[in-house]
């Protein structure tokens, strides 16, 4: 048995209550030619009666001398301070590492040792603080390609945004009769549709914005869990492939919600009048509740599709099977995060669309109305507030849900090992290492 502090090896420390400097064992009282004075110790009672060896090893063999015999020579010295707990005091009970001392067999004991930790989170089960601290620090350490990729990102959608609403979606008019008292039903109708359209149209651009950063970042913060530098030109060779698949996933989802909505309405639509509104209203909180059921079920898609190299198909399963027994901790989660990059992001676009409105010909009485075209002007330093806003969201959400996915996996799968390997970490290089 390997010899650590906390356990006392037969003869490695006196006992029976002998001092260290005692020379050997007494010898027992029936011996016929003890040549022993009378003050002798006698042997204890368990071993009265036994046949003692005349040929004794020396003192030193047995316990330490209480001074070195030789100045030249010292007794060697305890065995090192390292195993299951502190090492008592020599003079305190069970000598070094004795069993009996207080603090013995683990009273030191402090539990595992501390997760590897290659990059911006340990590799175990993370927490949610963690997992938030792991975004914010994939952008704080990679700063240079995060904010490059939302930077490149988020000015193309908001260039492509301004175009359109400065061009082509004016919706000042329909903004105007919404809020008119005097329009007829047709009327506001007409400009309800009209302002749904022009919203879903920037809705689609940002989304497809949305999922060319989601893609490039992915790749980055998969790399900051290794504690891997990745450039921007290595991130877009690596998600390229499956930026289409992405694309494909995405639509697929609003497909499916649109679908569900459709399905939850319908039976209002159909029977019309009050009892109809009733239906409506009831389908609509259904399916409301059971879209927000399957994008928290397939939250997970995205970053299996791109880590994972799956397709559209076999991602869907890969989140459905992760996020099992677990969709109120992935919800609330993602909910935490879509909160605080989007409170972030409006604390700082507010301050740009007060000022672009100020800028503007009709001043912030125009922007408080409503229903004025504010003009080029607003349009730019207001787009100006929504690109640094984008720079706060982008990193966070993509970030946490790669985070998340990361979480699962070594949850329900020990992706931690795995990953442990991927970085080099000392011991975790060969499967076959005992501890791997």
């Amino acid at each position: 048995m390997k010899d650590t502090p906390g356990w006392a090896s037969p003869g490695s420390a006196p006992s029976d209550g002998q001092e260290p400097g005692a020379s050997r064992p007494a010898e027992p009282a029936d011996r016929p030619h003890s040549t022993e004075p009378a003050d002798q110790p006698v042997a204890p009672p368990g071993n009265r009666g036994t046949k003692w060896s005349e040929e004794q090893p020396p003192p030193a063999r047995w316990s330490a001398p209480a001074g070195p015999r030789n100045p030249a020579q010292s007794p060697p010295p305890p065995p090192p301070g390292q195993g299951w707990g502190p090492r008592p005091p020599a003079g305190g009970p069970g000598g070094y590492g004795g069993h009996g001392a207080p603090g013995g067999w683990g009273a030191g004991w402090g539990g595992p040792p501390p997760a590897a930790k290659p990059g911006v989170i340990p590799l175990r089960p993370l927490g949610v603080g963690e997992i938030l601290d792991g975004a914010v620090s994939t952008m704080r350490t990679h700063w240079r390609t995060v904010l490059g990729i939302s930077l490149a990102v988020a000015v193309v959608i908001e260039v492509i945004v301004v175009l359109l609403q400065g061009l082509v979606l004016d919706d000042s008019a329909s903004s105007t009769v919404l809020t008119d008292p005097s329009a007829t039903l047709e009327e506001q109708t007409r400009a309800m549709g009209d302002v749904m359209l022009n919203s879903g149209v920037i809705a689609l651009v940002s989304l497809i914005g949305t999922i060319a950063a989601t893609a490039l970042l992915t790749t980055v913060t998969s790399r900051a869990v290794l504690g891997k530098p990745v450039t921007t030109g290595e991130a877009w060779r690596d998600a390229r492939p499956q930026v289409p698949r992405l694309f494909g996933l995405i639509f697929l989802l609003l497909l499916i919600a649109a679908g569900v909505a459709a399905v939850g309405v319908l039976p209002g639509v159909l029977v019309g009048g009050d009892a109809g509104g009733g239906l409506t209203a009831l389908g609509s909180i259904v399916s409301l509740v059971v879209v927000l059921w399957l994008l928290v079920r397939f939250s997970l898609a995205s970053p299996a599709l791109m880590l994972e190299k799956q397709g559209i198909k076999k991602a869907l399963g890969r989140s459905a099977k992760l996020v099992r027994d677990s969709w109120w901790r992935v919800f609330g989660i993602q909910l935490l995060s879509l909160v605080i990059a989007n409170v972030v992001a409006v604390i700082v676009a507010v301050p740009f669309a007060l000022l672009g409105a100020a800028l503007s010909d009709g001043g912030l009485g125009a922007f408080a109305d409503g229903g004025s075209d504010l003009g080029w002007t607003y349009l730019i330093v207001s787009g100006i507030g929504s690109v640094i806003g984008s720079l706060i969201t982008f990193p966070i959400t993509a970030g946490v849900a790669v985070l998340l996915y990361i979480d699962q996996r070594i949850r329900r799968e020990a992706l931690d090992l795995d990953l442990a390997r991927a970085a080099g970490v000392q011991g975790y290089q060969d499967p076959a290492t005992p501890g791997s």
